[in-house]
């Protein structure tokens, strides 16, 4: 099967990471948002991106061209039929994703690849509303997508082998990174470790054993995270992270996946992470720390 063409669904943070991604491996992408101002911002985003990596001389100006000039703005979803496969990656929300994925089902043919890159969510039932559930397929990529070299490729109940193995095939040979069969279950494997470890670095937060600069310090340093937890927390997006947690808790109903406090205040004062400029820490609009 050749992937030549790969649509990409929303243009937030794991949309640009993903878009920008598969054109610096030589794929043309088609970066979807339902508003023109929401497809510019996505687009400045990933160019923001390009010229940090080009101050760092990690990549050249032909090279950054060459990478935006293989991302193609649309805003409607009927372009998306002549892509070899969609990659869907709006907000955690199961009837949004439902309702993407059936109209997906109408303008793609059955040949081409749906996949969502939930982190929680079922593609049993995301393809339930699907005429071909058998080529529904998860692929988890994990923030920041293009250091990150895993994917976790998740197994609806009716996804086909072929369509397995094709995107298997895809993530390890065309992305050059590590691809990890699920089975479905709530959280997958990443989402559901990590987020239990955020939510416990919330309740050490709010019992006041460590201030956030010193319990990140400890998991950073003393275990060789990127990030510690709670700036994992800010940049995943703390409103995502206590959505998949209160998703977990309904699904296996154990007390350890209840939300923290601190955690739902955080969310109601609207201090989501990086992209509200705080979160347990503060940033500027590239995403950098303060």
């Amino acid at each position: 099967m050749q992937f030549k063409k790969i649509g990409v669904i929303g243009g937030g943070t794991m949309g640009q990471g993903i878009s920008e991604m598969l054109a610096a491996k030589g794929i043309d992408v088609l970066l979807l948002e339902k508003t023109t101002d929401r497809l510019e911002h996505a687009y400045s985003m990933i160019e923001t991106s390009l010229d940090k990596q080009l101050e760092k001389w990690a990549i050249t100006q032909a090279e950054k061209k060459l990478i935006l000039s293989r991302i193609q703005k649309i805003t409607h979803l009927a372009e998306l039929s002549s892509c070899d496969m969609v990659i869907e990656t709006i907000t955690e929300d199961l009837e949004a994703k439902k309702a993407v994925f059936k109209e997906l089902d109408h303008v793609c043919p059955s040949h081409i690849i749906l996949a969502s890159n939930t982190s929680t969510l079922s593609l049993t039932e995301l393809a339930s509303v699907t005429e071909y559930p058998e080529r529904v397929i998860g692929m988890h990529f994990i923030y920041p997508v293009s250091r990150i070299d895993l994917v976790e490729i998740i197994r609806g109940l009716k996804t086909s082998d072929g369509i397995f193995e094709h995107t298997k095939y895809f993530v390890e040979t065309l992305l050059e990174k590590k691809g990890v069969m699920v089975y479905e279950s709530p959280g997958f494997v990443t989402s559901r470790i990590i987020c239990l470890l955020i939510n416990e670095a919330t309740h050490v937060l709010q019992e006041g054993v460590a201030s956030a600069q010193d319990i990140d310090d400890a998991m950073r340093i003393g275990y060789s995270f990127q990030h510690g937890p709670l700036e994992m927390a800010d940049r995943f997006g703390l409103d995502s992270v206590l959505a998949a947690l209160e998703r977990m808790f309904r699904e296996f109903g154990e007390l350890k996946y209840r939300p923290s406090v601190v955690l739902k205040k955080m969310v109601r004062a609207g201090n989501l992470g990086v992209k509200t400029g705080e979160g347990f820490f503060k940033y500027d609009k590239d995403g950098d720390r303060v």
